[in-house]
């Protein structure tokens, strides 16, 4: 079943991500375009009702005022203006706004309120067969949300065409592959390869700081990993990734400057011989997490806090060297239990440490030491575009402090990080 669509044109506001979500939590899917699509291209969408024009602080673009086209003015398609110059077209007051694009999207545009995770599936399912064909899918299985989500839809849609490949690049989590490969082998019954790729990817990141050129390698040798895997296959001319929604907006759109490239979206090399498949990259976090659930995946996976596609590399601060990341694991590894045997795993909705570059003076057996800092991160989203602090008790940030430098080698502190995003991001590279 086609959803109804109310497209938001994106004219410099900061505001479109939840203008998009606000629709979409009124049952009608809602997506964010460029302001210089043309009348045939917004044709070309399936089902539009509406276009939402929304101005905003990122208007001027070099110097001169964007502006949609006079075609799109002119067209047939119901419109939500204050005036033809992007002005904020809402009324003031949060429930007065919500009233006013609640009118708009049923009552003007007569949308119907049919966006649901079964639809989405079922669109989905038809969109990656008429795709795919009878043709082979690889995909990159980090045993994460994204990616399992992804792998139970391609199942559903493909089953034995598809191919999931585990790499271990030495930037994962404490347990991590060994989980991989009990939960998607030995308990689903996947097509599973796993490749030990640790010295390769470790080797290419020695002496790298910059996070944008760390994130660029870690993304290009994944595909360089899969490409080598997929000549050992006949038939792979698909990659499956997990890229969704806050990807795409983060790493940059026309109007607002990138907040960091993503490996599945803005590292990816010119040569590349697949055709993506990208079932989820419409979907925001928790929209993510529903499609998994009705995809009936356990609560375990679908809930699992969030874990970026460069994995540890983006908490190793600076240019990784290998003792620094053990550390990074291994404080991790002692956070994540901490926070299970306190109630805070699934309260929080991602936590991690992160190890900068950078020593400081302390004691250890009455000597002086010269050793890193740990710093702790525990957030709170919805979105993952905007996210807030856990409170996290004083006594239990003591006791975790207390287990890092005891158990930790090479690391003499612990902080807590308590800027939120904004002006924060949730990583910190």
């Amino acid at each position: 079943m086609k959803q109804d669509m109310i497209v938001v044109l994106d004219l410099g506001s900061e505001e479109n991500p939840k203008i998009a979500r606000e629709i979409r939590a009124l049952g009608v899917y809602s997506e964010i375009h460029p302001h210089d699509i043309t009348l045939a291209e917004l044709n070309a969408l399936p089902n539009v009702k509406g276009i939402i024009l929304n101005g905003g602080p990122n208007r001027v673009v070099d110097g001169v005022e964007i502006d949609v086209s006079q075609e799109i003015y002119d067209c047939d398609i119901p419109a939500l203006l204050v005036d033809h110059r992007g002005d904020d077209p809402w009324p003031a007051g949060e429930e007065a706004r919500k009233t006013a694009l609640k009118n708009f999207v049923f009552t003007i545009c007569g949308a119907e309120a049919n966006w649901n995770m079964d639809n989405f599936i079922a669109d989905q399912v038809e969109l990656i067969r008429s795709q795919v064909g009878d043709k082979k899918v690889l995909l990159a299985l980090s045993g994460g949300v994204d990616s399992s989500v992804v792998a139970a839809l391609l199942i559903k849609a493909i089953g034995r065409q598809l191919t999931c490949v585990h790499v271990n690049h030495g930037l994962l989590r404490k347990g991590e592959p060994e989980q991989v490969v009990q939960v998607f082998r030995n308990e689903m019954d996947a097509n599973l390869v796993y490749v030990d790729a640790v010295d390769r990817f470790l080797d290419k990141l020695a002496g790298v700081a910059e996070p944008e050129k760390k994130r660029k390698i870690i993304g290009g040798e994944f595909i360089r990993v899969f490409e080598e895997e997929a000549r050992k296959l006949d038939g792979i001319q698909f990659l499956g990734q997990g890229t969704i929604y806050p990807d795409i907006i983060e790493s940059g759109t026309k109007t607002v400057k990138a907040v960091k490239s993503h490996h599945n979206v803005g590292g990816l090399p010119e040569d590349l011989d697949f055709e993506l498949v990208e079932p989820l990259k419409m979907l925001f976090k928790d929209e993510v997490r529903a499609c998994g659930k009705a995809l009936g995946l356990p609560d375990s996976m679908v809930y699992r806090q969030p874990f970026p596609g460069p994995g540890l590399g983006v908490r190793c601060l600076g240019a990784i060297t290998r003792d620094r990341l053990e550390a990074v694991r291994e404080s991790d590894a002692i956070l994540r239990e901490e926070f299970a045997k306190n109630g805070l795993e699934g309260k929080v909705w991602q936590y991690f440490t992160a190890i900068p570059d950078l020593k400081s003076v302390g004691v250890r057996d009455n000597r002086r030491t010269d050793e890193w800092c740990v710093i702790i991160r525990a957030v709170n989203t919805v979105d993952a575009m905007t996210a807030t602090v856990e409170n996290v008790p004083f006594n239990l940030l003591q006791h975790i402090t207390d287990r890092i430098t005891s158990e930790v080698k090479g690391v003499n502190r612990v902080l807590f990080d308590l800027t939120p995003k904004p002006t924060g991001t949730i990583e910190w590279e």
